[in-house]
């Protein structure tokens, strides 16, 4: 499975979401924002190499995940509970977090002149 992010305006996520039900779904999870500043607000460049970080060393805690990128534990926390409240990474019943997607991927339509 993979997670997509992409970039919609506001009005189109819904008729996007209904499009995949009626669809029969999909498999893949898909994340939406309105802006490329939204995006970047929420999904900057540190919090995207803690994601390939975590995906390369596989499930650890949030203090393994600090001394093997030599940050700050706390910043490392409040990165890593953003991106579980994104649905980005899971945290475990051991309190142990993961990425759970395969890929990411990021998609923007660039404007066009009509």
């Amino acid at each position: 499975m993979k997670a997509i992010i992409e970039i919609v305006p506001f009005n189109t996520v819904f008729d996007a979401a209904l499009a995949d039900l009626s669809a029969g779904g999909n498999s893949n999870y898909i994340l939406s924002f309105n802006s490329v500043e939204t995006l970047f607000n929420d999904i900057t460049p540190a919090r995207l190499e803690l994601m390939n970080t975590l995906a390369q060393i596989g499930r650890c805690s949030m203090l393994k995940l600090a001394q093997i990128t030599s940050r700050n534990e706390e910043i490392i926390h409040i990165d890593a509970m953003r991106l579980i409240e994104l649905g980005l990474i899971e945290q475990y019943d051991d309190n142990n977090i993961g990425v759970p997607f395969e890929t990411l991927e990021i998609h923007m339509a660039l404007a066009h002149a009509a």
